[in-house]
């Protein structure tokens, strides 16, 4: 563990040639709510906007100093890794081939290329990230080039523990409590690995890919059949095999899952409040404060935003699942009566604070009855039960789909 810590310092001594320590900053807002010292790691500010280029740092410098006639770099990646990887490629002046999936984001694309300049070429590869992966791995067969994963390698590992030696030094000490996300392990490992049992951690990850509390049950890493892929940053179908092995004998009660949906409300208040831009994975830690309770009061946390790349096209998926999971806002399949004065009985039915946010006929399910699509948004929940209440006494059948997951992806 000594030795680990001491590769660890070294790693981020070296990174003081590219790129500041991010900032350490106290937030009051979260502080009042909570009652705690809580303090934000903003990696959200490095220059990728990611700690990810942390570990492409560290990775890169050691294989150099290895085997110095390397000029070739590769990854698989959609998104932070991919800009670590061509920002540091520039930096180091070697060759790097960034594969992507095809449905990438021009937007991503665009900051890549930006970061690597002339030293990254682009290859859009595969509809799915397992098989950008497998078109990466096959070309470094192939070419000799050298796969830097984008967190199952010992050296990214190491380089990822530099925000913990830096939140150190700039605390002169460690925090009485650590909170950070995880996806495939990279970061939480490296941190782990440095902090030791001088710390709590509790690790934070998306309910759509939640593959360290799998690996955790199994006992091993373990592959997830479905992955939501909204907070992609974390969102990941299995856990390193090296990364794990780092974070095995985690208690499972330190590792926390959170619903999409309750984090976009916290990416919107983040935003609206704090003015912090942060990408769903980077908001992880500090949603799951809401769930600690006594367990942080008076205490000094430090929440790491992992990063900041959001594209602001995204900005209404984000507030209509905030909406939806806040029950501010929800979906019926109404049948209307085909009568004079229907629409206008339906109309009388909401309260002052009711918005219709979606109507759209679907069909006629019968002669005297059509099926509507009708979306309704008000400022607080419970006036819902009244509306309810209201639509059955007049007679109106409906059904709600608001969590109904296959019908809302078609017709939402």
């Amino acid at each position: 563990m000594t030795d680990f810590r001491t590769r660890a310092q070294a790693a981020e001594a070296a990174m003081r040639e590219v790129f500041e320590p991010t900032p350490l900053q106290r937030n009051d807002h979260l502080s009042e709510r909570y009652g705690a010292e809580i303090l934000l790691k903003r990696e959200d500010l490095s220059p990728v906007r990611s700690y990810k280029l942390r570990g492409a740092f560290n990775a890169m410098r050691k294989v150099l100093a290895r085997a110095p006639e390397t000029t070739q770099f590769v990854c698989a990646s959609a998104g932070n890794h991919a800009q670590g990887v061509a920002f540091m490629c520039r930096h180091f002046g070697v060759n790097g081939v960034i594969f992507m999936p095809v449905t990438t984001p021009q937007q991503k694309i665009g900051k890549t290329e930006k970061f690597g300049g002339d030293a990254v070429a682009i290859r859009l590869t595969g509809d799915y990230f397992d098989d950008t992966l497998h078109a990466a791995q096959a070309y470094c067969a192939q070419t000799g080039g050298h796969f830097l994963s984008p967190f199952d390698d010992e050296d990214v590992i190491e380089g990822q523990a530099s925000v913990a030696v830096e939140i150190e030094a700039q605390l002169e000490g460690l925090p009485d409590h650590l909170i950070m996300p995880v996806g495939g392990g990279g970061l939480s490992a490296g941190v782990r690995s440095y902090v030791g049992d001088r710390a709590k951690l509790t690790l934070v990850e998306p309910m759509g890919g939640a593959c360290l509390g799998a690996a955790l049950a199994a006992g091993k890493p373990v592959r997830l059949n479905h992955v939501d892929n909204f907070a992609d940053g974390a969102a990941v179908a299995q856990i390193g095999a090296k990364t794990f092995a780092r974070l095995s004998d985690l208690d499972a009660a330190h590792a926390r899952v959170i619903d999409e949906g309750r984090l976009c409300t916290t990416m919107l208040e983040m935003l609206n409040i704090e003015g912090i831009v942060l990408e769903p994975a980077g908001a992880l830690s500090v949603d799951v404060l809401k769930d600690m309770g006594d367990a942080i009061r008076g205490k000094t946390v430090v929440c790491v935003t992992s990063g900041g790349n959001f594209d602001f096209e995204r900005l209404p998926e984000v507030k209509e699942r905030a909406q939806r999971f806040s029950g501010v806002k929800k979906y019926f399949i109404l049948r209307m009566p085909q009568r004079p004065g229907a629409l206008r009985d339906f109309l009388e039915i909401l309260g002052p604070d009711d918005d219709i946010a979606r109507f759209e006929y679907l069909k006629k399910s019968a002669r005297n009855f059509g099926s509507v699509l009708i979306g309704i948004e008000t400022k607080n929940p419970d006036n819902f039960k009244h509306f309810l209440q209201k639509l059955a006494a007049a007679g109106f059948d409906y059904r709600d789909i608001t969590k109904d997951e296959v019908l809302a992806e078609f017709l939402i």
